[in-house]
């Protein structure tokens, strides 16, 4: 049976064109293509979900000369910069037999036994999407899903400098503590991690219906 997905890791890409070149990707697929994995990291930039309170970014983000993008998943504000494992998840999700709840609780599950393999215990919380090491959030996630397919991802933060989520109400808790893997004594760099992410998000993600196969496509480097 057809995986039927291409992973592609981008390297370090500015925000803007990865979100245009999501959107169109999505708005352009057919029923018959393949889904994408996108791996990367972002220059540092704010992103701010369709409800998000502007009031959530504080003075001191205002002033820091951090850009902030208005964009179309759900949540609220969040921070991505380098050193921090950005991975979109492309996918159809009727084609997989998957519900939006589902693919969020799988996402937290990725993270959750990615984690586990560098000794790390991390654990959901209940009401706030994403991944949490002590009360102190290490992974965000947040999508979009237009005519059943799947776009935006997560972000976990491998080497990332944490000052930026201090400027912020991060997903729009006050005060919310955020963490690293750095942190936690990790020293492999965002490729390793991100293979080792990878593989987990590849296990867990149900195989196409059987009737609904799409052909196997190679791994792609190219950026989108």
């Amino acid at each position: 049976m057809s995986a039927g997905w291409v992973v592609k890791r981008l390297g370090r890409v500015d925000y803007l064109p990865v979100w245009e070149a999501m959107r169109r990707f999505t708005a352009t697929r057919t029923e018959t293509t393949a889904d994408e994995i996108w791996l990367l990291e972002h220059p540092p930039v704010y992103t701010l979900g369709q409800a998000g309170r502007p009031e959530h970014l504080l003075p001191a983000g205002r002033d820091a000369g951090i850009p902030l993008v208005h964009i179309d998943r759900g949540g609220q504000i969040t921070y991505h910069g380098p050193g921090q494992l950005v991975t979109y998840l492309l996918i159809d999700l009727p084609r997989r037999r998957l519900k939006v709840r589902a693919l969020v609780y799988l996402m937290e599950q990725a993270l959750i036994d990615c984690l586990a393999d560098y000794d790390i215990a991390a654990a959901r919380k209940a009401g706030a999407p994403g991944v949490y090491v002590d009360g102190a959030k290490i992974a965000a996630l947040g999508l979009r899903v237009k005519n059943g397919c799947s776009y935006h991802g997560l972000a976990l933060n491998v080497d990332v400098d944490l000052a930026p989520f201090s400027w912020i109400n991060p997903c729009g808790y006050e005060g919310l503590a955020t963490a690293r893997l750095r942190d936690f004594g990790v020293a492999d760099d965002l490729a390793a991690v991100g293979d080792r992410l990878l593989g987990h998000l590849q296990r867990l993600l149900p195989p196409i219906a059987p009737e609904q196969r799409v052909a196997d496509s190679p791994s792609a480097q190219a950026a989108p």
